[in-house]
Formats: structure tokens, sequence, C-alpha cells
């Protein structure tokens, strides 16, 4: 009896110690084997055995790429104004040795090291700069980690900032700020726009008057030309002439003034009669000048 019970603890005491002795490490994970508080190896993903009671299981290590978040905080910028400031690091741990045994808790590290760092690229910048500039923030921030962290064994893939946020106050002064600048734009833009067409309208005045100028010159030139010709035209008529071309005129004035279909009663002036004399004067001399000399009559013959 006494041999069954002492085979059946050895048997219990073999079956513990072969399930203490079997690992199964995940995908996605490495771990790392401590003898006697030493380490010795590393266990990747799969099935392992180790001695039980002798090697233990020291750090379990994820290596796939790990997300960080960088907690909200109040940083100072180069201009003295204060934003409120948050992130994401994404990071993958290279070396398990060195991430398991270098650094104590690599996340609180990574962590600290990331919001001291961040107040540091910030607080070298203007608060203009920190809101334009993001890419450069993370790519600097970035660049100071991985830096940082080599030593650990750990890789900063990439750097974000989720948030750059200024306080209430200063939200306020820059709404009125671009409010006032856009007013100011539209003032200027209304400004020129009225300076715009006032030069126009000068400008089409110029023209018009240029025009106008020309015009008048033009008929001028069309007046002179038509007294020169109407002048040549009565040579040897005299003042005749002259007065037919005055009537000329004074009757096409009277027929446009019949012309109007507003004119109701037409008061002709005692002058016309002379006027209609006078032409028919001028006609009269006109038609004598045109007309040819009469031939000399044949000389008569008396008979003898």
């Amino acid at each position: 009896m006494e041999l069954l019970i002492l085979a059946g603890a050895i048997l219990l005491v073999a079956v513990v110690a072969i399930i203490m002795g079997v690992r199964t490490v995940p995908q996605g994970q490495v771990w790392t084997v401590e003898r006697f508080g030493r380490f010795t190896r590393t266990l990747d993903p799969g099935l392992h055995l180790i001695i039980p009671l002798v090697d233990r299981i020291g750090h379990r290590m994820v290596i796939q790429e790990t997300v960080l978040d960088i907690p909200e905080q109040a940083v100072i910028t180069k201009d003295n104004a204060a934003v409120l400031v948050d992130g994401i690091v994404y990071y993958r741990v290279m070396d398990v040795v060195k991430a398991a045994y270098q650094v104590a808790g690599l996340a609180n590290a990574l962590e600290a090291l990331a919001m001291t760092n961040l107040r540091s690229v910030i607080g070298s910048m203007t608060f203009d700069e920190t809101l334009s500039k993001r890419e450069e923030i993370s790519r600097q921030l970035m660049t100071v980690l991985d830096a940082a962290t080599d030593p650990w064994g750990v890789k900063v893939t990439r750097v974000e900032l989720r948030k750059v946020e200024p306080p209430a106050n200063l939200v306020e002064a820059m709404n009125l700020q671009m409010t006032a600048e856009r007013r100011r734009r539209a003032v200027v833009a209304e400004a020129e726009g009225k300076r715009e067409a006032v030069v126009l309208e000068a400008q089409g005045r110029k023209e018009a008057a240029d025009l106008d100028a020309q015009a008048r010159e033009r008929l001028a030139e069309a007046e002179a030309k038509a007294v020169t010709s109407v002048a040549l035209a009565s040579e040897g008529a005299g003042n005749a002439a002259l007065s037919y071309f005055v009537a000329e005129k004074y009757i096409k004035a009277l027929e446009a003034l019949a012309a109007n279909p507003s004119t109701k009663t037409l008061i002709m002036p005692m002058e016309t009669a002379s006027m209609a004399g006078q032409i028919a004067q001028v006609m009269a001399v006109i038609a004598a000048n045109n007309t040819p000399p009469a031939e000399a009559a044949p000389p008569r013959r008396y008979p003898a």
C-alpha cells in the first residue's frame, strides 16, 4: 500500500514537472529564460521545454509594433504661449535582451522620454510654428526618441501629434484677430474697386472727349471744304452766291422744323419773302452765267 502511495506521489510530481517544463510562446512574442535569476536564452514563438524549478520565464516581450499614448500636457512655446499637446508613439522591440534588461519598465520610460522631448521641441518654436509645423515637430521628436531608445533595443517608427490646442482665451483672441483681418481685407478690396472704377470712368471721359474733339475737327474740316466748294462753284455770282448758300441752310432748317411730329404750328418770319426773292435773283444770275453766249447773226444781205 505504501508503495502504491509512493508511486502515485512520484507520478504526480512527474506530471507537475512536465507541466511546469512545457512552455508555449504565442506568435508575436519572445520570452526570456532565467536560470537561478540569470538570463540564459530566449524562447521564440512555439513549443519549448525548460527545466522545472531551475529555469523560469523572465520577461514576456512583445515584438509587434506597439502604440504608446503620450498623455496630454501643457507646453510653453518660444513666445510664451501655452498649448495643450498630446500624441502617439509607435515603436517596436528589435533586441529582446536589451529591452528586457537594459531598462526597467520600457513603456513608462519611453512615455517619460517622449513627454520631455516634446516639451523641448515645442519650446524651441513659436506659437504659429507649433500650429503650422506638426509634421516637422513629429519628425524631430521621432529622431530624438529613436536615438535615445537605441541602447534599449527599441526602434521608434513613427510619432504623431493628435492635438495641439491653445487655451480658450488665446482661441478667442485668435478669432478676433482673424475677424479683424477679414474686415481689413474687405475694406481694402472695396477701396481698390472704387479706385479702379474712378480711374476707368476718368479714362472713359478722356476717351470720349478725345473722340468728340476729333469729330468736331472733322466736322469743321468738312464745313470748310463745303464752303470752299460753294465759293469755287459760284465764282462770278458775288454776294448773291453767298446769299444763296445761306438761304439753302435756312430752308433746310425750316424743313427739319416742319418734319418734327411735335410741331403743331409753324410761324414764318417776315423776312421769308425777301429771302425767296434773293434766292430767285441768285438762280437768275447762275442761269445767266451758265448760258452759253449766242452765236452772232450772219450779216443780212439786201438784193441789188
